[in-house]
């Protein structure tokens, strides 16, 4: 999506922190979404609900761990600046590590066993959790990590201005239409807001701290 966004094919996306970031020379934000209330996410460290003896990111099974995806901050980025912080060797600590490719393969592979944990985005457990409870109820938060802006909404700096403040209007508006909220609800979000880029700075230290960013 976000090579798409920069070739030009897409005008606007609604991407991971991490990518915006890390490329936002490039990108424009256009709005973030408001979950219980804030523009605001965490990342949750899970495991199997069988799993009782894993407390934290120091004592991780050596087993099999599951990201998502290479351009996601919960599902990759962060749970490599918490290993790192917690002294764990993600080469050598695990048999075995895959990117499941989204947050939802990530929860399936911890319940069905197929991972013995995982870092997944809290919003999307949460949503799982209310609109799929039989799936989360067969994993165990473990830990949860300090707050993160958002996923943003974003429009390649191309687009016109007075496009993006269209976008940017009608996301906002949302709240404020029967219809706007119907479609907030199922997305488990409470509207749209306008942020300031420094919302992501602490992403941006952490792809500093693991080389990612100069």
């Amino acid at each position: 999506i976000v090579d798409m966004l920069l070739g030009g094919e897409l005008d606007a996306a609604w991407i991971c922190g991490l990518p915006y970031i890390e490329r936002k020379g490039s990108m424009s934000l256009v709005a973030v979404p408001l979950y219980i209330g804030v523009p605001l996410y965490r990342s949750y460290l899970i495991v199997n609900k069988d799993d009782t003896a894993t407390q934290s990111w120091k004592d991780l099974p050596k087993g099999v761990f599951a990201f998502s995806d290479r351009d996601s901050n919960s599902g990759w980025l962060y749970p490599q600046w918490a290993m790192q912080q917690a002294g764990v060797d993600v080469k050598t600590h695990f048999r075995k590590t895959f990117l499941a490719g989204a947050h939802r393969n990530v929860v399936e592979a911890v319940a069905e066993g197929l991972a013995d944990a995982g870092s997944v985005d809290g919003y999307v457990w949460d949503t799982l959790n209310r609109d799929n409870p039989s799936l989360t109820t067969r994993t165990r938060i473990v830990e949860k990590s300090e707050t993160f802006g958002f996923p943003p909404i974003v429009a390649r700096n191309e687009l016109p201005d007075v496009d993006k403040q269209t976008l940017r209007k009608a996301l906002i508006d949302m709240a404020s239409d029967s219809e706007g909220r119907r479609l907030l609800y199922r997305l488990n979000l409470d509207g749209f807001v306008e942020v300031e880029p420094s919302l992501y700075d602490n992403i941006a230290e952490m792809s500093r701290s693991l080389g990612r960013m100069p």
